[in-house]
């Protein structure tokens, strides 16, 4: 449960990824970037199941995608890189904490997006990059 006086948000929580865990397993910062050549500093999650799909589809890795119930175990903020630069106000409910995540339980079944979506958000955040702007604040 978050620390926080004043509560972000209560979940469910939710963490895409294509890493193979198991319930009680503790997801934490400075480990590989799903999505870049680097260690993040944060532990990254959402509270709604399609931000959730992203990360899962997205993670650079030809393993199968998944996504986890997660808890955060310490305090928690708005991810600066959806809220402040994309979805102001954070309607995607995007999070990252430097405490770590209990995976509490694993969805059996979800619906991914469609390989056209996919194909267009890879392409978009391609564009990004060469563009220099795919930078994630971290």
């Amino acid at each position: 449960m978050n620390d926080n006086k004043d509560v972000l948000d209560i979940g469910p929580f939710f963490h895409g990824t294509k890493v193979e865990l198991q319930i009680g397993d503790l997801l934490e910062p400075k480990n590989l970037s799903n999505y870049q050549d680097k260690k993040s500093n944060y532990i990254y999650f959402t509270a709604t199941l399609d931000a959730a799909k992203w990360g899962a589809e997205l993670a650079r890795s030809q393993s199968k995608e998944r996504i986890y119930i997660v808890e955060p175990l310490g305090t928690f903020e708005n991810d600066p890189n959806l809220t402040d630069k994309r979805f102001p106000g954070n309607p995607t409910r995007s999070y990252r904490s430097k405490s770590p995540l209990k995976i509490v339980a694993e969805l059996g079944a979800w619906e991914r997006h469609t390989d056209e979506e996919i194909n267009h958000m890879i392409t978009s955040l391609e564009k990004l990059t060469e563009q220099g702007n795919n930078v994630i604040d971290d």
